[in-house]
């Protein structure tokens, strides 16, 4: 034991990797292990240097992207001091569209295309495709309540309400969980309305490929021939690259669909591009059935995929679009 101390006291001017290897020779005396512990102790020299320096950028990066928000906040100083004026919740949402604002222009480049094909006034009923987490839908709530001056009514999957803390939230931001007569209701009541017919469903087992998981449902087209409204179709460019999902395991599959179970590995936030296109309005008719309507939704949502969406979707192309970017024609 003292000999074990006398090395250590000997060896304070070297490194405590070196000491280690000391104390592993003498326990199992297996003195091979010497050159290549060395060795170890030799590449964590030359590369904490290295590490540090790579580290450190980050840190500047992190202060800078926290600048940019603040002064993306500060820009609309006026705007919120006039919201709370008002109505707090008013304030309270027109604060978070603003965060909200900032993280999607910082992070994703974000933009939207055929906002103006959203109505100032009166309902209509908004349908989209649903990725793996919906922060495009997000983004898109934002631009609605800071160019539009309006909120959105949303429809969400009853697991959402069962989540700590999200009542509030869920409340301040208008989102329902059904039936269809609520929906019908805030439609009359001039609202604007969103639902994504594919749900969690098409959220967890979609793909690169973007496939609709729609599956036949047009409880929603029902809701949009009751309130005589008009469906305006909508989809987000690269949304799966930013998130994706290990839907693939069959075994989370058979508890969704036994147990609705929405336990799905989720992987991603990577800062790709991400851009909205509003379709077209499809107007309200009095001679089309639920099911035609629902089906005329589904093809314009298809079209908006399959006009702007490269298939199957790459996460790599999808980051360089941050830097080379070319909007196609509209």
């Amino acid at each position: 034991m003292a000999a074990a101390d006398e090395s250590y006291v000997e060896g304070q001017n070297g490194s405590f990797v070196s000491y280690m290897i000391d104390i592993v020779e003498k326990w199992t005396g297996l003195e091979i292990l010497e050159g290549s512990l060395h060795y170890l102790d030799y590449l964590l020299w030359v590369f904490t240097p290295l590490i540090i320096v790579f580290i450190l950028p980050l840190f500047i990066i992190l202060f800078l992207y926290l600048s940019i928000l603040f002064l993306h906040m500060y820009k609309r100083k006026r705007e919120l001091q006039e919201a709370y004026s008002n109505n707090v919740w008013d304030g309270a949402r027109k604060t978070l569209a603003t965060l909200w604002d900032g993280h999607a222009t910082i992070w994703h480049g974000y933009e939207i295309h055929g906002l103006e094909k959203i109505p100032d006034v009166g309902p209509a009923l908004i349908v989209y495709y649903h990725g793996a987490i919906p922060v495009d839908y997000y983004y898109f709530l934002a631009k609605v309540i800071l160019q539009k001056g309006r909120t959105c009514h949303s429809v969400a999957d009853h697991f959402l309400f069962k989540l700590p803390g999200f009542k509030l939230l869920l409340e301040v931001f208008s989102v329902m969980h059904g039936p269809q007569e609520e929906c019908v209701k805030a439609l009359k009541g001039g609202h604007l309305l969103a639902i994504s017919p594919g749900g969690v469903r098409e959220a967890l087992f979609s793909d690169e490929t973007y496939s609709i998981f729609w599956r036949g449902r047009k409880g929603f087209a029902q809701v949009a021939i009751d309130a005589q409204v008009p469906i305006i179709p909508m989809f987000t460019r690269n949304i799966r690259e930013g998130f994706r999902t290990f839907g693939c395991f069959g075994i989370c599959r058979w508890l969704y669909e036994k147990f609705r179970w929405p336990f799905v590995p989720i992987y991603g936030g990577f800062p790709v591009k991400f851009c909205t296109y509003l379709g077209d309005p499809i107007p309200y008719d009095p001679n089309i059935t639920a099911a035609e309507l629902a089906e005329k939704a589904k093809q314009a949502v298809q079209g908006l995929i399959n006009k702007h969406q490269k298939i199957p979707g790459n996460i790599l192309r999808a980051l360089l679009e941050r830097v080379h970017w070319r909007q196609k024609d509209e």
